[in-house]
C-alpha cells in the first residue's frame, strides 16, 4: 500500500508560479511511476504531467509544456510539480497519483492505470 499526500497548492496570480509536493510512504517511491492529474469544476480529471520510474522519462499535457516541471527526490519519497507562468485555466484540483508497474517507458495518461492517489490539492489562479 502507498499513501500520497499533496501540499503546496494555493491562490496565486496569472503569471505566478506554485511548487506542488507530493510526499509518498509504504513503498519504495524509487519503483513508483508518478504522474499529476487536475479536475476543474465540472470537467473530467485531466492528466498534466508523469515521470516513469523505470526510465525517468516525463511527459506533459501540451496546454502545460513549457510551463509546468515534473520533478522527483527519491531520497526524500517525495515528487513535485513545478508550475510556473500559471493562467487561470490552470485553476483546478491536482492530484498525486503513483503506480509500482515496471512495464511503463513512459507515464501512462490515464486516470485507470494508477493504483494509488493522494487527497488532492487546490489551484486557484486570479486573473
Amino acid at each position: 500500500q502507498v499513501q500520497l499526500v499533496e501540499s503546496g497548492g494555493g491562490l496565486v496570480q496569472a503569471g505566478g508560479s506554485l511548487r506542488l509536493s507530493c510526499a509518498a510512504s509504504g513503498r519504495s517511491f524509487s519503483r513508483l511511476t508518478m504522474g499529476w492529474f487536475r479536475q476543474a469544476p465540472g470537467k473530467e480529471y485531466e492528466f498534466v504531467a508523469g515521470i516513469a520510474w523505470s526510465s525517468s522519462a516525463t511527459r506533459y499535457v501540451d496546454s502545460v509544456k513549457g510551463r509546468f516541471a515534473i520533478s522527483r527526490d527519491n531520497a526524500k519519497n517525495t515528487g513535485y510539480l513545478q508550475m510556473n507562468s500559471l493562467e487561470p485555466e490552470d485553476s483546478a484540483v491536482y492530484y498525486c497519483a503513483a503506480d509500482p508497474s515496471a512495464l511503463w517507458a513512459v507515464a501512462p495518461t490515464r486516470k485507470s492505470e494508477y493504483d494509488y492517489w493522494g487527497q488532492g490539492t487546490q489551484v486557484t489562479v486570479s486573473s
